[in-house]
């Protein structure tokens, strides 16, 4: 049985890496490959996957928000997130996600092969010491609106920058960047956007 395989990542030497590394197994077909995160539920209505791997960084929309809209849109395609980063965090949001398996990038080939059909045949397939140290980590104690203004706040958008993106007061931004540096253990918002992000909570 032929796996029907759909590629997103922003990287275009890395996606055609992989379509050529995923086309070397019998039962793989590479059926689309996209280069923005937006393209994806387009890409996969039309080409109906079996199984789609997406990076979590891409412009447009990052993979874990494509992950949730093909989960509710082409429910019968299943999703690996394929990542350089393996943030505790990330794993946990991309599973909320949706997604059925989690593959970092320096991972050998054969262990992403096997994690395809593995996905393909209905199990969920994690990286074992990942899963343990998202275990350890615990859930991302920021709210969806501190998690918003550090998002914001990675640009380099001033309080008034942020307040104006979001549709918040400036006080309400400093009230939520005050919060957000004391969950986090921070000295100032730049470290607390530092933390965050290295955490996977970004």
């Amino acid at each position: 049985m032929t796996i029907r395989l759909l590629l997103a990542d922003d990287q275009e030497l890395v996606r055609q890496a992989l379509c050529a590394l995923l086309a070397l197994e019998d039962d793989f077909e590479v059926v689309a490959s996209v280069g923005r995160g937006d393209e994806v539920v387009a890409a996969a209505r039309e080409h109906r996957p079996d199984v789609a791997l997406l990076d979590i960084e891409m412009p447009g929309l990052d993979g874990l928000s494509a992950a949730a809209v093909l989960a509710a849109q082409v429910p019968d395609c299943r999703v690996v997130m394929l990542t350089t980063f393996g943030r505790a965090g990330y794993l946990r949001r991309a599973m909320d996600a949706g997604a059925a398996g989690f593959v970092v990038k320096d991972a050998p080939a054969d262990v992403l092969a096997d994690a395809i059909r593995r996905v393909r045949a209905g199990e969920r397939v994690v990286d074992p010491a990942l899963a343990v140290a998202t275990l350890a980590a615990g859930e991302s104690p920021l709210t969806a609106r501190e998690r918003d203004v550090l998002v914001t706040a990675r640009t380099g958008a001033t309080v008034a920058e942020i307040a104006s993106r979001l549709y918040l007061s400036e006080g309400t931004v400093r009230n939520y960047v005050s919060a957000a540096i004391a969950k986090t253990g921070a000295r100032n918002r730049v470290e607390a956007v530092r933390i965050a992000d290295e955490r996977g909570w970004l």
